[in-house]
């Protein structure tokens, strides 16, 4: 059973940046869809980016094309999420997920994945 943990999270001021990273342990990252999603207060849960392990394809929401980049260390077994430009939008709880079996087109998908990890919390304000 693979494990999760989030690090990184903290406040950034519009503009700056930060960098959340996920552990694994019990699987290694390259055999897993690595995925990182985010839920702000009130709203539901919401897909960011993922690393696809066939393929290797990253993929990435909409509203952080551009600004935010996932990639994958597999000697640290451990996938980052650098954020750059911030925007006090971007402020929610950050979880990190794993899957082996989903197809691209379903990567985007909450139900897709089996593991998670607990959130780390980033806030964007002046």
């Amino acid at each position: 059973q693979v494990q999760l943990e989030e690090s990184g999270g903290g406040l950034a001021r519009p503009g700056g940046s930060l960098r959340l990273s996920c552990a694994a342990s019990g699987g290694t990252v390259r055999s897993y869809n690595m995925a990182w999603f985010r839920q702000a207060p009130g709203a539901e849960r919401e897909f960011v980016s993922v690393f696809a392990w066939r393929g290797l394809n990253t993929i990435y929401a909409d509203s952080v094309k551009g600004r935010f980049t996932i990639s994958r260390d597999n000697a640290k077994n451990t996938v980052y999420l650098q954020m750059d430009s911030l925007k006090p939008e971007d402020t929610a709880v950050y979880y990190c997920a794993a899957d082996r079996n989903a197809i691209t087109s379903q990567l985007r998908a909450i139900q897709s994945y089996d593991y998670w990890g607990q959130g780390t919390q980033v806030t964007v304000s002046s």
